[in-house]
């Protein structure tokens, strides 16, 4: 496992912080997006982008870069803020969120963002391209690579086929380079998952298409880091995280509610919100004085 220090964690839980502020401030600026999706996914993004990743924000197109790869492109304000506080680009920019013209498109777009890895936002095809970029990088016999290819997605996309289809591939051909990240939020658009479409036992759906499973807490940086550190000590299959988050994370009265999927907050919302995450910031720190 990996040994991550108290202090490492405090780190984290402030950048993730950070980030969920700007979350705010981009939805508030553009006056559309996906709120909950983006609040509950900021620790794992700050996991990833700050302590898992082999990545380098002066060279994007490092050819030994682990690939992150987002399906469920709707949340992609986390994606673009993580991006911004990591060193893309400048965080001013990502106010530009939805305005005509902008870089930071509704949906990622790799065309305009050349360090992002593919264009997502049709739900249920993210899993079926990452499996794709492992199974390439594998039948590339002429370089030896160690890179991982993570691949993010929404519970919610287990109602597509496409996505069982790509775990079935990816099992078959057993691609040890691969790790899939469930985000179990447990809403989606029009409700609560298990009324819309009942998932359960996920667990044990991917366990069968002979994936490596873990269940964690999404929101537990240690968690989080230990759970990847397992998965890449797995040689003979991929493996999935189920990451159970709380959809909203941060701002309680967002946290659970899946109204807030696909609505942005108004300057009174975004004004509660931010004082409430800057309260929690400051706690954050005070944990460290």
């Amino acid at each position: 496992m990996d040994d991550i220090s108290g202090n490492k964690i405090i780190e984290l839980e402030r950048k993730a912080n950070d980030i969920r502020q700007s979350i705010i401030e981009m939805l508030l600026a553009a006056g559309s997006g996906h709120t909950a999706g983006a609040l509950g996914m900021a620790d794992i993004f700050t996991a990833l982008y700050f302590h898992v990743l082999h990545h380098d924000p002066k060279h994007p197109d490092w050819i030994e870069r682990d690939r992150v790869i987002l399906s469920n492109g709707h949340i992609c304000p986390v994606l673009y803020a993580t991006l911004a506080h990591a060193g893309y680009f400048p965080i001013e920019e990502l106010k530009t969120l939805r305005k005509f013209g902008s870089r930071l498109q509704g949906h990622p777009h790799r065309d305009f963002l050349p360090f992002l890895e593919t264009s997502s936002g049709p739900l249920g095809e993210g899993l079926s391209q990452a499996v794709g970029m492992a199974l390439a990088d594998r039948m590339d016999k002429g370089r030896s690579s160690d890179r991982t290819f993570f691949a993010l997605l929404s519970d919610g996309e287990m109602d597509e086929g496409s996505t069982y289809e790509a775990m079935m591939l990816a099992g078959k051909e057993r691609l040890h380079n691969l790790i899939a990240i469930v985000d179990r939020n447990n809403i989606q658009i029009e409700g609560f998952t298990e009324d819309v479409m009942p998932l359960e036992s996920m667990y044990e759906k991917w366990q069968s298409f002979n994936w490596h499973v873990q269940e964690i807490d999404g929101h537990s940086f240690e968690q989080i880091i230990n759970a990847v550190a397992q998965a890449k000590t797995i040689f003979d299959r991929p493996s999935v995280i189920i990451a159970h988050t709380i959809p909203g994370k941060g701002v309680a009265e967002f946290e659970r509610r899946y109204e807030w999927h696909g609505k942005p907050p108004n300057a009174e919302e975004a004004k509660m919100a931010l004082a409430e995450l800057r309260t929690l910031g400051g706690k954050i720190k005070g944990e460290n004085q």
